[in-house]
């Protein structure tokens, strides 16, 4: 598999202003979320808390992406995300604001919204808490609707079964 197949040819920027190539989560299942800390969906930052404790030492993450593009539920930068992850003791990996949708979207939420690069599904986020899932080998294995929980059955049974693989 080359790396135009999955998303490790990605690099992604931190809250410190360094950017971070996905190459460091290989190997890992991810759960890759468009979050925003003033949504009616912002009580899933707890579920996504307890999603992760819930695979805790296992091959798997959770990579949140705070975006402003549905709207403006996302008015926090730099410091200002880094206390509202505080507040909810996030236990996984909180990047910088990107874009998710429009002109000026992140390169990788352009892979993982194009079935033409990712191979899978033609699925952009249509609101905050949009959430894609990645086998260990980087590539898009499904994805869920904002209303879906982090913690649900459906999404936990699937993780597993890529855990497994």
């Amino acid at each position: 598999m080359n790396d135009e197949e999955n998303i490790y040819q990605f690099n992604v920027p931190q809250l410190n202003g360094a950017q971070l190539n996905l190459e460091h989560y290989r190997g890992k299942v991810l759960l890759i979320v468009n979050t925003a800390s003033q949504c009616g969906f912002t009580p899933q930052m707890n579920n996504l808390v307890e999603l992760k404790k819930q695979f805790a030492g296992k091959d798997f993450e959770i990579l949140a992406f705070p975006s402003n593009d549905f709207g403006n539920q996302e008015p926090l930068d730099g410091h200002g995300l880094v206390s509202f992850c505080t507040r909810f003791d996030t236990n996984f990996p909180v990047f910088d604001k990107v874009r998710v949708r429009g002109t000026y979207t992140h390169p990788l939420y352009r892979f993982l919204a194009d079935k033409k690069r990712n191979g899978r599904t033609n699925q952009p986020p249509r609101w905050n808490f949009h959430k894609y899932l990645i086998d260990k080998q980087g590539r898009v294995v499904d994805f869920f609707y904002p209303f879906t929980r982090p913690d649900s059955s459906r999404i936990r049974k699937k993780i597993n079964q890529l855990l497994e693989q």
